[in-house]
């Protein structure tokens, strides 16, 4: 058994328009499908060219809106990438965190055949969708009573930072979303990298949190619809995941919990794990060097790895305009952590800015003695035959990943057997 198979409309509705309506055009019928079954998913990560360039030698523009998260590339339409761009996209996204990509035509019809590249398509628990279009999930809120009752469960906004339903068994991997109406001002949207807030916490949380699990629910996401009048669309909504979650593609470690769908950690006591849960909730609100705020523009979409983000919408425009778009959603692989993966910060530990080495493959090397930076910086002149200068520039990303001047390469050492990987620079402006 697998996700249900669901009547295809063979018009594709004007949704932007549909959404000027006073009446919400949201479908609601009473269906109730089989539980979703496992299945075994392959990343198209793993068929990726490290290099992307596919990518970056067809885009305009591509530039990081942060140091740790954030990427925007321009020139690319998705409803026209080859299958070795999607592959590199999968790369990219597990990468960055999130990828936007203003002014795009891909309607939701498309979205779907781009989605199910990456896995089967989730159908939300209990909100509407587009009528007869299950997968098709509309974010749609204005001035209505019904759309206010809803935010207003959000009473501040960290309330609201999420994986998109974390609770599934196999919970999704990618999600597109396309917003084609904004108000005239506010609802932005952030994103938080969860491969960063790993990173930020000490060695010694790191290691007592590995290995921990907590149980993901969406009940209270059920008892909600219930008052509602809305039908559970299934009912096995509860299932246990590791704590610090490895990705399969990059093998980087992440902090995978959220306050909306989060409820215990397994074996510890109601205080105990309400008190660590507290604290990484509050470590993920506050970390600002590991967010990116992203201000939308009409018919931008945005496509983020839930299996290494947290993301929120603030909903600061309810009493001024409506916000509507459209999301799809593809499911991954189950949850799972690996002892033998290895913190962000370690791996990537320079991205190189110059252009004259921009077609060189990605390379690793493994540390086999106590190197500083200093040592690795003499390797990367060995093996790129250029000043320092020329192939990083001014700046580059060391070991904690923040910004360190070549002045201060000499302050960091590297532990033996680390692996380094050495990233060659974007292209395309």
């Amino acid at each position: 058994m697998t996700n249900a198979t669901v009547k295809e409309t063979t018009a594709i509705l004007d949704l932007k328009k549909l959404a000027l309506q006073e009446k919400s055009y949201l479908s609601y019928p009473p269906t109730v499908y089989s539980e979703l079954e496992p299945f075994e998913h392959n990343d198209p990560g793993h068929r990726a060219d490290p290099t992307k360039a596919s990518i970056y030698n067809n885009a305009e523009k591509i530039f990081d809106l942060t140091p740790n998260i954030g990427t925007e590339i321009h020139g690319l339409q998705l409803s026209q990438l080859t299958n070795q761009q999607k592959d590199d996209l999968a790369l990219l996204v597990a990468e960055r965190g999130v990828v936007f990509f203003r002014d795009q035509d891909l309607n939701y019809q498309q979205g779907k055949e781009l989605g199910r590249y990456y896995g089967p398509l989730h159908i939300h628990l209990t909100e509407g969708h587009v009528p007869n279009e299950p997968e098709v999930f509309p974010i749609f809120y204005d001035k209505s009573d019904e759309a206010n009752k809803i935010s207003s469960y959000f009473r501040t906004a960290s309330d609201g930072w999420h994986s998109d339903v974390s609770y599934e068994l196999q919970p999704p991997g990618f999600t597109f979303l396309k917003l084609d109406t904004l108000p005239t001002i506010g609802g932005d949207t952030l994103w938080s990298s969860s491969y960063a807030a790993y990173d930020r916490l000490s060695p010694a949380l790191q290691k007592f949190l590995e290995g921990l699990e907590v149980v993901h629910s969406a009940k209270d996401q059920g008892l909600g619809a219930k008052a509602r009048g809305i039908t559970l669309r299934r009912q096995n909504v509860e299932h246990t995941h590791p704590l610090i979650r490895t990705h399969p593609v990059t093998g980087w470690k992440g902090l995978f919990v959220q306050p909306i769908f989060v409820h215990h950690i397994v074996g510890l006591s109601k205080r105990e794990s309400d008190t660590i849960l507290n604290f990484l909730y509050e470590h993920i609100y506050g970390g600002h060097d590991f967010q990116v705020r992203f201000k939308w523009t009409e018919d931008t979409i945005a496509v983020w790895d839930n299996r290494v983000t947290t993301h929120c919408a603030i909903f600061d425009y309810l009493n001024i305009d409506r916000r509507h778009g459209w999301r799809i959603t593809a499911q991954a692989e189950r949850p799972y952590y690996d002892p033998k993966s290895k913190s962000r910060k370690i791996t990537v530990l320079y991205f190189a800015a110059a252009r004259d080495i921009t077609q060189r493959p990605s390379e690793t090397l493994t540390v086999d003695s106590d190197w500083t930076l200093a040592r690795l910086t003499e390797k990367l002149v060995d093996m790129y035959g250029s000043p320092l200068e020329k192939i990083l520039g001014t700046s580059m990303y060391a070991v904690n990943m923040d910004y360190v001047s070549s002045s201060d390469v000499s302050t960091t050492n590297l532990k033996p057997h680390d692996e380094i990987a050495i990233i060659p620079p974007v292209s395309g402006g």
